[in-house]
């Protein structure tokens, strides 16, 4: 449920990127991790996308840290 709000909400942001999805979440301290696709290139290093996802995944951590706790 966690993961389709926080997919929802990548796809209704003016900076989503076609195939930018989060597929894991995980606690650590007060904060949500959210984890997906980085869009790497094929050695494994960031290319242009990256920065956007990172700041989704970003962005998602301070929207809904506030409203959620993993069990």
């Amino acid at each position: 449920m966690l993961l389709e709000k926080a997919n929802k909400i990548i796809r209704e942001h003016e900076d989503y990127l076609q195939g930018m999805y989060a597929d894991s979440v995980e606690q650590k301290g007060n904060v949500l991790v959210f984890k997906g696709e980085f869009f790497l290139d094929e050695q494994g290093l960031p290319t242009a996308k990256s920065t956007a996802a990172f700041n989704m995944f970003k962005h998602l951590a301070h929207v809904l840290s506030e409203k959620y706790h993993l069990a």
